[in-house]
């Protein structure tokens, strides 16, 4: 088997998940305070030299396939969006990027959130998915005089979480988010966070994916088709 088919399918499978990963970023361009995702790209020597350092036997396959590109990791682009003014009364913002809302989704969990494009459901201020937005003791916020002052933020790492959906994410600990006891200026009314993906950059490199994909597999055509004129030719003596 021609070794080079190792390469170029790792390429393939990398640009795919590649692709898959800036269609979705590029589909929420327009979702409020949403965070785009990015990947990184490795080899697989690192796993190959972790394998030798515990003793763990390795082949001459292992050899032969350490310089193969492998996805290595994902990562959350934590760079606040701009701000847009809409002067309704039920959008927030949050003016640091390391706070969020707290939220429970229907299952009764406790979620964090920046997305702050809010509505009033039945008199309780819930998200756009219908989640309810909770204050410093937990509960439910009531769309009534005042209820502003009920909003409560927590301040948290994003190292420290993992996304749920899009938008909303879940952590490890909740008991190590810390409530923020002053909100006064980190919680901007009538305005909302836009996404942080920027269309035109986004749109490129998805473009630059799917070309890479392209000529991986044109590269595994040819190989093929080589492989199959030499062993016709073989055969042919």
């Amino acid at each position: 088997m021609n070794t080079s088919l190792y390469s170029l399918s790792a390429t393939m499978i990398n640009q795919l998940n590649r692709v898959d990963v800036i269609s979705n970023n590029l589909a929420n361009v327009n979702t409020t305070a949403f965070k785009g995702d990015n990947l990184t790209e490795g080899s697989f020597n690192n796993y190959l030299q972790k394998a030798k350092e515990n003793r763990t036997p390795t082949t001459a396959m292992s050899e032969l396939v350490n310089t193969i590109p492998k996805i290595d990791g994902s990562y959350t682009n934590t760079q606040m969006g701009s701000f847009l003014e809409t002067n309704n009364q039920l959008d927030f913002a949050l003016n640091a990027k390391d706070t969020f809302f707290k939220i429970q989704d229907d299952k009764g969990n406790i979620l964090l959130t920046r997305d702050g494009a809010f509505k009033n459901l039945n008199g309780e201020l819930v998200t756009s998915e219908g989640f309810k937005v909770l204050n410093g003791a937990n509960t439910p916020i009531a769309v009534e005089n005042g209820f502003e002052q009920e909003l409560s933020i927590v301040k948290a790492d994003f190292k420290d979480m993992k996304k749920i959906g899009d938008n909303n994410y879940m952590h490890d600990d909740l008991k190590k988010a810390v409530l923020v006891e002053n909100t006064d200026n980190q919680i901007i009314q009538g305005t909302i966070e836009k996404s942080n993906i920027n269309a035109v950059s986004t749109m490129v490199a998805l473009i630059d994916a799917q070309r890479k994909l392209e000529q991986a597999q044109k590269a595994i055509t040819g190989l093929s088709e080589m492989s199959e004129k030499l062993l016709t030719k073989i055969d042919g003596k």
